[in-house]
């Protein structure tokens, strides 16, 4: 699996990148929070909708023990997507930087 480090996606944050960090949980827990600049996509039906093979992709979820973006990593790359990369440390590990949040439940 490819990953990426937190502080790799700060920096395509910071520089505007052109990836597509997508959140993989339900959209309830995407609309309590989320990191700036995600969308949601937590069906496959989602990953065809808003995805394209030739996209940069970031996935996400809570943490590092989070199966959900395991999971949406190993779909989009068994359907041929080749640019996808894994935040593993997800929600959990950017709040504990002390990175921003976006969403309601804060």
């Amino acid at each position: 699996m490819d990953l990426i480090s937190r502080e790799e996606l700060k920096a395509y944050l910071e520089r505007g990148d052109d990836f597509n960090l997508v959140m993989t949980l339900n959209e309830w827990a995407f609309e309590a929070q989320h990191i700036p600049g995600s969308i949601n996509v937590s069906t496959f039906a989602d990953l065809e909708n808003s995805l394209t093979p030739d996209d940069e992709i970031v996935v996400y979820c809570s943490d590092k023990a989070c199966i959900a973006s395991q999971i949406a990593y190993k779909i989009l790359k068994q359907n041929g997507f080749e640019n996808v990369r894994r935040y593993e440390g997800g929600l959990s590990d950017w709040y504990a930087a002390g990175y921003p949040l976006d969403g309601e439940g804060l």
